[in-house]
């Protein structure tokens, strides 16, 4: 049996589960993320076990045609929505997940606000630089928070802010009364009504066809003038160029980014721009939502449970189609 592990960008796969207990001929770790569907396809064409690392590789049905070995794919996390479960499925190969963690993805949007509110990095670049404080940051105390869902992370991020002090308000399309009673929020009539309230816009959605360019031009621009907007959720729910130009314009506070429209983001991509970063009117992190040694030591030890379960003929997570 040949193993591959995808996107450990940290390089810590092996390290935080036992994957010599598998007995398997290879287990290689790929590092790095491949677009090139040819070169992923020659890369992975040996392997029986494909481990995945979230969504960060797809792996579409002409991917999963291309690799006639493949018996097993692994994901970390109970669902991924760019995995082609049907095609696998069609193919006779199982597709299990593992269970995942909320918390991470939670504390860093606060870390986010927090971070961005009190211009944390320009003043740091400040200090290095040879200088002393050079502008003023806000507390979070008696802010409002918007959150753009209020699912097991947003909620967990409510309980947060409320902890900070913050009124939190809440939208989604399926948001009810009684969600929100459950976690003292508000519930906001309208995705405008809560961005045009709100000192902070912190997104927590799913992506979907619904989600996808949800906050676009026209809901930026319904926001506050000095308002932030937090994304840790994904990054095609907020489209990149409206929020570029907002940001250049001066017509946003800020913006704290976590996720974007590609991953790894290009280097010479604009959001990298230095001029919007030492300014303090962006931070941009690369993806570290649920980058954490305890999540990724879930992530890695369920997937070696599940190969071992596969191997023993035992039951495992399977994600259906």
């Amino acid at each position: 049996m040949r193993i591959a592990i995808l996107d450990d960008y940290p390089g810590v796969a092996l390290e935080l589960a036992d994957w010599a207990s598998l007995g398997a001929e290879e287990i290689a770790v790929f590092r790095d993320t491949l677009d090139d569907h040819a070169a992923l396809a020659e890369r992975l064409g040996r392997f029986d076990v494909v481990c995945l690392m979230r969504e960060r590789t797809p792996f579409p049905a002409a991917l999963i045609d291309a690799l006639p070995r493949l018996r097993l794919i692994v994901t970390s996390g109970p669902r991924n929505a760019a995995i082609d479960v049907a095609a696998a499925a069609g193919r006779g190969i199982p597709v299990c997940g593992t269970e995942s963690r909320a918390t991470p993805t939670a504390e860093l949007a606060l870390l986010l606000m927090l971070a961005l509110s009190r211009r944390l990095l320009p003043e740091v670049q400040s200090l290095r630089d040879g200088g002393w404080q050079a502008g003023l940051g806000r507390d979070l105390q008696g802010l409002r928070l918007g959150l753009v869902g209020l699912g097991r992370i947003g909620g967990q991020v409510a309980r947060l802010a409320q902890a900070f002090g913050m009124g939190v308000a809440a939208w989604s399309q399926n948001l009810t009364e009684a969600r929100c009673a459950e976690l003292g929020v508000e519930r906001a009539g309208t995705l405008t009504e809560l961005l045009a309230g709100a000192h902070i816009v912190s997104v927590h959605l799913v992506l979907s066809a619904r989600s996808r360019g949800l906050i676009g031009a026209a809901e930026l621009a319904s926001m506050k003038p000095d308002a932030l907007l937090v994304n840790s959720s994904r990054g095609p729910i907020v489209d990149g160029q409206a929020l570029l130009h907002a940001l250049e314009e001066g017509r946003l506070g800020g913006a704290a980014l976590d996720v974007y429209d590609q991953e790894p983001l290009p280097a010479g991509h604009p959001l990298r721009a230095a001029a919007l970063i030492d300014c303090g009117r962006l931070l941009a992190s690369p993806h570290l939502g649920y980058a954490t040694r305890q999540t990724l030591e879930l992530f890695y030890r369920q997937s070696v449970e599940a190969i071992a379960a596969w191997q023993a003929g035992a039951p495992i997570r399977v994600i259906s189609a």
